[in-house]
């Protein structure tokens, strides 16, 4: 149970936040089961896992978190494409949530970025993207979208005025 609390405490003083009160706020994470290991900093929880902290709420089959002595350096969300990973936060300079879902999305805390693979998509304000792969700069509000490699899976993207 100390690894858990441990865990949360370094959650809470290592993530960037589109939303400053987020930082602020405690984390829950629920999942079927849990295997940590201080050794290697590694982190998975299993079956239906759901982290949440302010706005942030991350859900995927199985999340991975990998940590270091600076605390969080990466969550790997793991869905499928019956039910992907989904990522959703409030940001300051959109009106609505940012609302993402792929197959893997990996967030990488220290720089900010979410990386979508596996028909990604993603709402950002009354905007929305969809293709293979999205790369979504939370910091910059940047948002790179691809195709697939072999031209099945055309990217698109939706202006709603």
């Amino acid at each position: 149970m100390n690894k858990l609390i441990l865990l949360m405490a370094i959650f809470c003083s290592t993530f960037v936040f589109a939303l400053s009160e987020d930082a602020e706020q405690p984390i829950e994470i629920e999942a079927e089961s849990v295997m940590v290991d201080e050794t290697t900093g590694f982190n998975e929880f299993i079956g239906d896992a759901e982290v949440k902290q302010g706005s942030l709420v991350m859900t995927a089959d199985i999340i991975q978190v990998q940590t270091n002595a600076d605390g969080v350096e990466t969550m790997i969300a793991k869905g499928t494409l019956d039910k992907p990973a989904k990522y959703i936060q409030s940001q300051e300079n959109q009106a609505r949530f940012i609302e993402a879902t792929a197959t893997l999305i990996t967030y990488d805390v220290n720089e900010g970025m979410i990386f979508l693979v596996g028909d990604a998509y993603l709402v950002q304000g009354f905007d929305s993207f969809s293709g293979d792969s999205l790369t979504y700069d939370i910091n910059n509000d940047k948002v790179l979208v691809k195709g697939s490699e072999d031209g099945t899976k055309r990217v698109k993207f939706k202006i709603d005025l």
